[in-house]
């Protein structure tokens, strides 16, 4: 009988140690928290699940795409950058990949990052026939530009000056004949501006034809079509000329889907066992994140709080990225 005890004691014990070392082996996680929405939603749902669900240490770091990318290659801090938009640094990351520095452990957001030239759904809907940017550059008249001085012409909204898509959208619409069949860009401004405009066309469900982008707020709150370019993306044209200012012969072209992965260090995932198991799976929508980021907006809430939200109210998505035990910590943890 003591003998049974002393066994029983000490296989306790070991059991007890085990769980300890496991809690131990995930340890302090830093996660890069980007510099918008999407981002930092995501940080904070992943902070709260590594640490209420795993038993991680997991704190959030002030991170952006380039300089945090950089760091997990050359230092391999922080840990975990959930939301990497890696088309701009995909040769460097490719590279690390390659070498076990890094490694992409799931595609964060499923559908990719999207940009484009869109149209309201209330509007595609009343005029099917428009499909494409060149269905609708055929009949100005359907998108009226605003101002006294652009009577009788179409209007593109264009980006605020300033950010990468204005140059693009610039180019599309001299490769696209846009000027000589009655079009002109409207200036927005400022992101405000951009967003004020589609809001606007919607209280009245008055046509806009403008670029954006998603996950987004406003495509949350306004359901908008993406038109298609009639081309496919073509890579060596975008460099020569999409992208660059004032290309004197630009083509059509479309923009590609930007791959948004959430890429961690070799020495995380080595040692961070479920945890990363978590990682690999944790992939959402565009249509999920556009909603939970409308309803950010419509709160002015903070990425915590709209992490807290997405947990209470989406158990049928975010238990799906999770064993059942971690589910229930997280359950009891937000609720």
């Amino acid at each position: 009988m003591m003998k049974l005890l002393a066994s029983t004691v000490l296989a306790a014990g070991l059991m007890g140690f085990a769980g300890a070392a496991s809690a131990a082996d995930c340890g302090r996680v830093t996660i890069a928290n980007m510099n918008w929405a999407s981002a930092e939603v995501l940080a904070n749902i992943d902070q709260i699940i590594l640490s209420e669900g795993y038993g991680c240490q997991a704190e959030l770091v002030a991170g952006d795409t380039t300089p945090t990318l950089t760091s997990m290659v050359e230092k391999q801090e922080p840990d975990v950058a959930p939301e990497a938009w890696i088309n701009s640094l995909r040769t460097l990351l490719d590279a690390a990949v390659a070498e076990g520095k890094l490694h992409y452990a799931s595609e964060s957001l499923s559908d990719g990052g999207v940009e484009g030239w869109w149209i309201p759904k209330y509007f595609a809907e009343a005029n099917p026939e428009i499909k494409s940017i060149d269905d609708a550059l055929a009949h100005p008249e359907l998108f009226p530009a605003p101002g006294m001085e652009n009577a009788g012409k179409g209007g593109v909204y264009n980006c605020p000056e300033g950010w990468g898509c204005r140059i693009i959208t610039t180019n599309l619409f001299k490769a696209y004949g846009a000027a000589d069949k009655g079009w002109v860009t409207v200036e927005t401004g400022s992101a405000a501006g951009l967003d004020g405009s589609i809001a606007k066309a919607y209280e009245s469900e008055d046509p806009w034809l403008g670029y954006y982008w998603a996950p987004t707020a406003i495509l949350g709150k306004y359901e908008m079509v993406k038109l298609d370019h009639g081309v496919e993306h073509d890579k060596e044209e975008w460099d020569r000329c999409t992208s660059i200012t004032d290309c004197p012969d630009p083509k059509k072209n479309a923009w590609s889907k930007s791959e948004v992965y959430t890429v961690v260090t070799d020495d995380f995932k080595k040692r961070a066992g479920p945890a990363y198991d978590y990682l690999a799976s944790r992939s959402w929508p565009n249509s999920t994140v556009n909603g939970l980021l409308a309803w950010m907006a419509d709160n002015q809430a903070t990425g915590e709080a709209g992490a807290r939200h997405f947990l209470k109210e989406n158990e049928d998505i975010w238990t799906k990225w999770v064993s059942p035990e971690a589910a229930e910590k997280v359950k009891k943890a937000v609720m």
